[in-house]
């Protein structure tokens, strides 16, 4: 496994699970490069951050960091490089937003 940190924007709907050791979500994040577009499938355990992705929308611009480890797909075309990820974070421009607002000493309404 790699540790990597990636962006991109959420392709469909986060779905929510249960598994026998609680609740999980799952994601597709399409990535962007110079010659390709390579497709993340994204899982998470952690309860925040699973909260954090199923809050996303098709399209939504995220970044996460976790475990990541490649693989093939074969498609009709041909094999096309994909990659599994175990998130632990979740950032999106609602969080810069905030931290930014933090920075700047603005007050932060959901503390009150």
């Amino acid at each position: 496994m790699i540790d990597g940190l990636v962006a991109g924007k959420v392709f469909g709907q986060p779905k929510q699970g249960q598994g026998k050791n609680g609740m999980y979500a799952t994601a597709k994040v399409r990535v962007t490069t110079d010659q390709d577009t390579i497709f993340i499938n994204v899982i998470c355990f952690n309860e925040k951050t699973c909260t954090q992705l199923l809050a996303l929308q098709d399209g939504d611009a995220v970044a996460l960091s976790g475990s990541l480890t490649p693989k093939v797909w074969e498609a009709k075309e041909g094999a096309r490089p994909v990659l599994d990820m175990v998130a632990h974070g979740v950032l999106t421009a609602y969080h810069v937003s905030r931290k930014r607002k933090a920075i700047q000493g603005e007050p932060d309404p959901e503390r009150w």
